[in-house]
């Protein structure tokens, strides 16, 4: 099904830049996430 959260989820990792999923710590990964989806709005 389309409407369980996981797929969801997981549909919106795979449009991630490869720079925000590979980021080498959490705090990058926060920073690089946080600029991805200030693009989207």
């Amino acid at each position: 099904r389309k409407k369980f959260f996981t797929v969801r989820m997981v549909r919106h990792w795979n449009r991630l830049l490869r720079e925000v999923v590979n980021a080498p710590y959490l705090e990058v990964f926060k920073a690089r996430l946080d600029g991805a989806l200030s693009d989207l709005v």
